[in-house]
């Protein structure tokens, strides 16, 4: 059983790093397909130099060893771009085919936290408290 749940962690984990790594690459690159959906969900365009560099650096937080605590906000912030991304297309009436790189970002991004090992979970050691 906990061979499988680590096949599937490490297949969710590495499909995702891979979508989040390519777009924020396209992102950085400032790609004229990236600027003009960037101008038509009404965002300026220094939000993709932001997006991209967030997603590339969390893409090498959720795949390097240690750092727990720091995995989890990586996949904090991936959930809240691409569920902020959904939206963004849902409230400029895009076609739902827009909506599927977003969408399945959001379902690898809850897959691989799900099974994620218990060495990458982040669990608060008693002096170091909770927020």
């Amino acid at each position: 059983m906990m061979k499988r749940r680590k096949l599937f962690y490490w297949i969710a984990t590495v499909w995702l790093a891979l979508g989040m790594l390519s777009t924020g690459i396209v992102q950085l690159l400032h790609v004229p397909e990236e600027t003009a959906l960037m101008n038509r969900l009404g965002y300026p365009l220094y939000f993709l130099t932001l997006l991209g560099v967030w997603k590339i650096l969390g893409v090498v937080a959720v795949l390097v060893p240690k750092f727990p605590l720091l995995k989890e906000w990586a996949y904090a912030g991936f959930f809240f771009a691409m569920s902020g991304a959904v939206y963004s297309h849902l409230a400029v009436s895009d076609p739902a085919q827009d909506l599927f790189g977003p969408v399945l970002l959001l379902l690898l991004t809850a897959a691989s936290w799900f099974f994620r090992p218990s060495d990458r979970k982040f669990t608060p050691q008693p002096d170091q408290g909770t927020l």
